[in-house]
């Protein structure tokens, strides 16, 4: 449906070109939208609407309807009469028709991609309502989803409208009230980094317009219109996941999530076993700021105690002396790589358990 600013808008334009009044009423003779005081003529509208004509001239003034798909919505008055008028009536009720079926079009293909994207749509009803609405469903897409810090409102969603409305190709909404997604339609050739591109523009726009703590992540690519709902699961995945392992990252793809992904989807029951059989009573983040500065630098050059020393200002024995402690106090030894990979996923599942915890749902 039109709103009655778009409405008001559209005959005000009319006005100034053609220097003639108009008002639009409901079928009941209500009115929506005015250029001038026209109020005392919703009787002859009311009884116009209900008339098998399409325009006439009542009371020196012309009305003409407008339908949206056969059924009567809008009764367009023209003030004035003579042929000039009433050929100026009729393009300017044509220019409502056609803003009713395009924001009609938009209406429909916005309610079939939050379907689409929510599952709510059956196989047959994706080919069906996408040939209705002109959408090809043999080309290659991505979700990326646009999470604001504290500039939740429509003002981004409106922004990054006018950033990829130029592309009929893309399709802009919003499922839930903070984030706004994108359905991005991309060129068959190399697409991962055609969308890695749209994600880095995207970010460098919203940052131009003031927008701050900007969290944008997509989904893979996929190539099948029905599997565009698998890519939108990604990227809201995408987005939680990089909360929790890569705070700092802006920007964060699915396939980049490695470990994190698979921590993420464990119950929370399963991991506080898993560090209780680790760790017994202990907590891999309850120790001091030191000994985990060194654990996290140990990580950072892939076990090698040469560098690790010497990036931390340290002897080498210093290190050693610290690992061997950790070694006493936890019963794993990062020098090994066993017992490496297991304090790292113990960390990560702290990590993810804390911001579980701290997450109201």
């Amino acid at each position: 449906m039109i709103s009655n600013q778009i409405l008001q808008n559209t005959i005000d334009g009319l006005k100034n070109i053609a220097r003639v009044d108009f008002c639009v009423m409901d079928v009941e003779g209500k009115e929506i939208a005015s250029t001038a005081d026209m109020g005392s003529n919703a009787g002859a509208a009311g009884e116009f609407a209900l008339s098998p004509a399409d325009s006439q001239e009542i009371q020196g003034y012309q009305f003409f309807k407008i339908y949206d798909e056969q059924q009567l919505e809008y009764v367009l008055m023209t003030g004035g009469t003579g042929e000039d008028v009433y050929v100026i009536g009729k393009m300017a009720a044509f220019q409502i028709q056609n803003l009713l079926v395009a924001y009609k079009e938009r209406f429909d293909k916005d309610n079939f991609f939050k379907n689409l994207l929510l599952d709510n749509l059956l196989l047959i009803d994706i080919y069906s309502r996408s040939k209705k609405l002109h959408i090809q469903t043999d080309v290659p897409r991505a979700v990326i989803i646009v999470e604001p810090g504290s500039d939740r409102d429509n003002s981004v969603l409106d922004l990054v409208r006018g950033h990829l409305g130029g592309s009929s190709k893309d399709f802009i909404t919003a499922v839930e009230e903070s984030n706004v997604i994108v359905v991005k339609e991309l060129s068959e050739g190399d697409s991962q980094k055609e969308l890695d591109k749209a994600a880095k523009s995207l970010r460098s726009f919203l940052q131009k317009e003031g927008i701050r703590d900007i969290r944008i992540a997509y989904g893979t690519v996929v190539k099948e219109l029905k599997e565009v709902s698998r890519s939108y699961k990604e990227a809201k995945m995408a987005i939680d996941v990089g909360k929790i392992f890569f705070g700092e990252r802006e920007i964060v793809a699915y396939s980049e999530l490695g470990i994190g992904r698979l921590i993420y989807q464990l119950p929370i029951p399963l991991c506080k076993m898993f560090i209780r059989e680790i760790f017994g009573g202990k907590s891999p983040d309850d120790f001091d700021e030191e000994t985990l500065g060194t654990i996290h630098k140990f990580f950072e050059n892939s076990l090698n105690v040469s560098e690790t020393s010497r990036q931390l200002f340290i002897h080498r024995n210093t290190l050693v002396y610290r690992l061997d402690k950790l070694q006493k106090g936890t019963g794993l030894d990062l020098r090994v790589f066993e017992d490496a990979i297991t304090f790292k996923i113990a960390l990560m599942v702290v990590k993810y358990m804390k911001y579980m915890e701290n997450t109201d749902f």
